[in-house]
């Protein structure tokens, strides 16, 4: 398999000069010493929001599920994923089912 060129063309003087000239121009795109002093860790502005790791999972809205590791026949899980999405859910709705029904025994 061939490698791919990288092409890299760089900007022109020019362009750096319209590019510079733009950032010159925009108010947002500078910080004045007032508004650095002004500014607060965002631990201490939003505590609740920083208290959660980015990536980690929020508060579960129902009691948590336990996760397993289960083998089932190819035909049992074919069965279920013909169903399309919710397989997984549909599975634990008919074990559900089998329990409930041996508790009525």
């Amino acid at each position: 398999m061939p490698k791919l060129k990288k092409t890299h063309i760089p900007p022109t003087p020019e362009d750096v000069a319209e590019i510079e000239a733009g950032i010159a121009a925009d108010p947002d795109s500078r910080i004045t010493d007032a508004e650095l002093a002004a500014m607060r860790p965002a631990s201490e502005v939003l505590p609740d929001l920083v208290k959660r790791m980015r990536g980690q999972r929020g508060p579960q809205k129902a009691p948590t599920k336990e996760v397993v590791t289960l083998r089932l026949d190819p035909d049992v899980v074919a069965h279920f994923r013909a169903g399309g999405k919710g397989w997984q859910s549909r599975i634990n709705a008919a074990l559900r089912g089998v329990v409930e029904n041996r508790r009525d025994e």
